[in-house]
């Protein structure tokens, strides 16, 4: 069944200093910073103040939209601040701070469903949506939103083990430790999307994974196959992985929905399982803490709102010689400016580089090489899109496809000239976005306009 997919790179996966370490849970910490915004869509509404006392599980954001997932408390404590504190998106984000009791005590609300077998598909998502899962892979879209839209559209479901992002082996660590929270969220999804099999993609770098899951799969009669496929980046981006699974394209603009399919990664499908059968809402995360200045790399499980530092400090701290720190990998991640900042749900990796990894310039320069293009997942000329940016071309870019663009890095890891390409995609879907808005406010002005002129005209006549 595998297939292939347009461009890719094949970097070095950098994976040993961490694919063999059992997940640890972190020490607790003191405190907990829950930022109200953890998830792609509308931020949470706080449900808490200063001076509650709030329970593991307890719901202390609540959701505003229907794009958009409840936030719980990942520790029991009392609520210290309610206020905007440093974000992992380089923002302040209104937060609930928590001081950590260290009782752990559970939440009333905190319990399995009764009779699972028996629930219906709408009734398994609403627990899902009220357990704020949201997809753990580091893209954080609100799983049910994408359940619910994709009821009735979708014939193939795919379990996302690629985990292609380089250092990165929290996904991995979950398959051979948690393989039946894996498979049971699996059958859930395909009892949810009544389909006859759940697809689980992984590369062959994981094989003792994916031979485990083969075992298990094979004891439980579970209705899941699994797809190995040969390691490529970035394998792991939905749409890529839909064309290595299937053979088929989503077009320019679209989702996987539009072809039949939906993507969930292993830690989100764990988290379905875990809402179901335990009850357990998403508060916490397995994080692979690594990377040339990490003293002693380590795959960790921390509450959500963990201060970095706690992590890094669990891993005998960093190197003098650190200078930059990246949360999620180094391909898609974001540099922070801050140990401090929490993980979020989507921080499945924390990389701090050390040594000469460094690969920036003073005078970047292209070279019109055209290799860029030609390893673009999305086929799409970044070198194109970087002169519209630099030239503030919005109609230009939009024309492109930016929007298309996943911002998989593989076009400036590739570039010999250097050029800050990822960065130049952000800027310029967000200038894309902000003409969109701009054109938008523009003509609902418009129409205002004429309505009132119309109604006045009317008034005059009458």
């Amino acid at each position: 069944m595998a297939q292939s997919f347009f461009g890719g790179i094949h970097p070095h996966d950098k994976k040993a200093a961490t694919n063999k370490k059992p997940i640890e849970k972190l020490p607790p910490p003191e405190q907990v910073v829950i930022p109200m915004s953890l998830h792609i869509g509308a931020p949470c509404r706080p449900c808490v103040a200063v001076g509650d006392q709030v329970r593991v599980g307890q719901v202390i954001g609540e959701a505003t939209a229907f794009v958009c997932a409840p936030i719980h408390a990942s520790i029991s404590g009392t609520v210290t601040a309610v206020e905007p504190r440093p974000h992992f998106n380089g923002t302040n984000v209104l937060s609930v701070v928590i001081k950590n009791d260290f009782e752990e005590t559970l939440d009333p609300s905190v319990r399995p469903a009764e009779d699972p077998d028996s629930l219906t598909p709408e009734e398994l998502t609403e627990i899902v949506k009220n357990a704020g899962v949201v997809g753990l892979g580091g893209a954080t879209f609100p799983t049910h939103v994408k359940i619910s839209s994709g009821l009735g559209k979708v014939d193939t479901v795919i379990i996302n083990a690629a985990e292609c992002e380089p250092y990165l082996t929290s996904d991995h660590r979950i398959l051979l430790e948690y393989p039946e929270e894996v498979i049971g969220g699996a059958k859930l999804l395909a009892k949810i999307f009544k389909v006859d099999k759940v697809h689980v993609g992984i590369e062959t770098n994981k094989m003792n994974a994916a031979e485990l899951l083969k075992r298990k799969i094979e004891e439980e009669h579970a209705p899941v196959v699994v797809d190995v496929l040969h390691a490529r980046y970035p394998q792991g981006a939905e749409k890529q992985l839909c064309q290595a699974l299937t053979g088929r394209q989503v077009p320019p603009g679209q989702l996987p929905a539009a072809i039949g399919c939906a993507v969930f990664s292993t830690a989100t499908t764990a988290a379905i399982y875990r809402a179901v059968y335990k009850g357990l809402p998403v508060i916490s995360r397995v994080v692979t803490v690594t990377g040339s200045g990490v003293m002693e790399p380590k795959n960790l499980e921390c509450p959500v709102g963990t201060p970095l530092s706690d992590l890094l400090n669990c891993c005998g701290g960093v190197s003098e010689r650190t200078y930059k720190l990246i949360m999620g990998g180094p391909m898609m991640g974001h540099a922070q400016y801050s140990a401090e900042v929490p993980v979020g749900k989507g921080t499945n990796g924390l990389v701090a580089f050390a040594k000469d990894e460094e690969r920036t310039v003073k005078e970047p320069a292209c070279i019109r090489c055209g290799k860029c293009t030609s390893v673009c997942p999305m086929r799409l000329q970044p070198l194109f899109l970087y002169k519209y940016e630099r030239k503030d071309m919005v109609e230009a870019l939009e024309a492109a496809n930016i929007l298309d663009c996943i911002e998989c890095g593989a076009c400036a890891y590739i570039c010999p000239g250097r050029l800050h390409l990822v960065h130049s995609m952000r800027m310029g879907k967000q200038k894309v976005n902000a003409a969109k808005a701009a054109a938008k406010r523009a003509a609902e002005e418009a129409a205002a306009k004429a309505e009132a002129a119309r109604a006045a005209k009317e008034n005059k006549e009458g």
